[in-house]
């Protein structure tokens, strides 16, 4: 059984909205919205993460990745990418799509990334997985 931190309300704000009140194993609320899967918030705005064009990868991690095949919300200065525990793989393109884009990438477990998220929010987008 895993221990997942839980992250307790917070005024913290992404971009001037995206209020994080809970996070724990599987879910995760954010401005009241209880969310029980991945997310994305680009420029504010949350959605659910569509992984489903990285599922081909999933045999070769172990996990379904992320990767460029998706829909990342790179129109920012930093990128957040909530690893969960830290099981959530990252292919090395979304590293290499990150540079060549001149968009900071940070990689923490997903506690850790709302955290960043609520001390440095400004020109930053986020993905973060909620399991595992």
């Amino acid at each position: 059984m895993k221990t997942v931190e839980t992250v307790k309300p917070n005024r913290g704000t992404v971009a001037g909205c995206c209020r994080f009140d809970a996070f724990s194993f599987g879910s995760i609320r954010i401005d009241g919205v209880t969310y029980g899967h991945d997310v994305l918030i680009d420029r504010g705005q949350v959605r659910k993460r569509k992984k489903k064009p990285s599922k081909k990868f999933r045999e070769t991690f172990g996990h379904t990745p992320l990767s460029t095949e998706e829909k990342i919300p790179w129109k920012c200065r930093r990128l957040v990418i909530g690893t969960g525990t830290g099981a959530l793989p990252v292919m090395d393109e979304v590293t290499k799509e990150a540079k060549r884009r001149h968009v900071q990438l940070i990689m923490l477990p997903t506690a850790k990334a709302i955290e960043e998220l609520r001390e440095n929010p400004e020109e930053t987008n986020a993905i973060l997985h909620v399991t595992c």
